[in-house]
């Protein structure tokens, strides 16, 4: 007999939910392709030196994306304790094995005040585990270079830029900006693009390490890597042997994320195009569907963080008594849990995100919406 996804949640006695919201971690991340799946399997049945499973994916991966060097984590949030951690104490063994504590004062972690932000947990709290102290720069809506360059002491260790829909964008200084006036005072800058889709983006803009989760843009498993120098990512790789040794990855994990990254990256623009042309046609289909419901308007919105995603954004009229946080919770409680896209409730709206749904999802979404008004 053949086990579904949904027969293994139903077994554990787990509700399935439709994911609406995009590749968020709290659903799961992506749902894997046959290839991904039946890659990890295989790897599940068999054994490995991990080390040498663990150096070979690195080289891959640097050879994919143009990087010096890379290497595998649990996910983006563990990246940014290990580039903080290599910033810190590069990889002395003695610094590794004192973390989070170390025993001198160059570790402040520069971190534009815009950036501090939670994203299920808060940047500030990585940066702390990786014996960082987590350093704001400017305000929360402006920050100018000067800012930056009088931030820069003898006790600073490193930058973090988050390239996050989290953080504010308006105001804050370009990562251009950031690499050059660290760069001119020998500040390595590191980068949260955790689910960001151009896997060799800031390498060529010259960053010195960047973390991506691997479950996200990518389709792979839960997981996460990091490119950058090759110096940075042997501190990066020492910490395995401390403060990373809980977030080490299990061999199934690192082939799963290799067959991911390979059929991402091999991807052409047809294939790019036609992906954006379904969401758009979800977008739409959505659309039609609610279309001269009372109360309620669909548009189409474009990502925050300027990623080739559109959603369909339905806004909730407050003049009808009801508003869109009781939209989302609505559809989260329903029969079949659907989670939307709820960062901008307070503005109005909730966003259906296309990506992880097709055409019965949406007429489900649209079914519920109507639900919604009509009750």
């Amino acid at each position: 007999m053949t086990v579904t996804s949904a027969d293994v949640y139903e077994r554990f006695g787990v509700q399935r939910v439709i994911n609406a919201a995009g590749r968020m971690t709290m659903l799961g991340g992506v749902a894997l392709t046959e290839e991904v799946a039946a890659a990890m399997a295989e790897a599940g049945r068999a054994y490995v030196r991990l080390e040498d499973l663990k150096n070979r994916a690195g080289e891959i991966i640097a050879r994919l994306t143009g990087a010096e060097a890379a290497c595998l984590t649990t996910g983006a949030a563990a990246g940014i304790v290990q580039m903080v951690a290599a910033c810190v104490v590069g990889d002395d063994p003695l610094g590794v094995e004192q973390l989070p504590d170390v025993a001198h004062e160059r570790r402040e972690i520069l971190i534009q005040l815009g950036h501090w932000v939670g994203f299920g947990a808060p940047v500030a709290q990585m940066v702390r585990m990786g014996g960082g102290r987590p350093t704001p720069v400017g305000l929360a809506n402006s920050v100018c270079p000067e800012q930056l360059a009088l931030s820069i002491t003898a006790k600073t260790a490193g930058y973090l830029y988050v390239q996050s829909h989290h953080t504010v964008h308006h105001g804050m200084l370009s990562l251009d900006t950031c690499i050059q006036i660290c760069h001119e005072r020998s500040v390595p800058v590191i980068v949260d693009a955790a689910a960001e889709e151009d896997a060799s983006l800031y390498v060529r803009m010259g960053v010195d390490a960047v973390t991506y989760s691997g479950g996200k843009a990518f389709g792979g498993p839960t997981s996460g890597f990091i490119l950058g120098r090759a110096a940075l990512i042997r501190g990066c790789r020492a910490q395995e042997r401390g403060i990373a040794r809980p977030m080490k990855v299990g061999k199934e994990t690192i082939v799963g994320l290799l067959v991911a990254m390979e059929r991402y990256l091999a991807r052409d623009a047809t294939k790019v195009a036609a992906e954006i042309a379904r969401q758009q046609q979800l977008v739409n289909r959505i659309a039609s569907g609610l279309r001269g419901l009372p109360g309620i308007s669909v548009t189409s919105r474009a990502d925050e963080a300027g990623r080739a995603i559109v959603r369909a954004a339905i806004a909730v009229d407050p003049a009808t008594g009801k508003d869109a946080a009781g939209l989302a919770r609505f559809l989260t409680e329903g029969p079949v849990a659907i989670y939307p896209r709820g960062h901008r409730v307070d503005e109005g709206f909730v966003a259906i995100d296309p990506r992880p749904i097709d055409d019965r999802d949406a007429d489900l979404i649209v079914e519920r919406v109507r639900r919604f008004v009509g009750g």
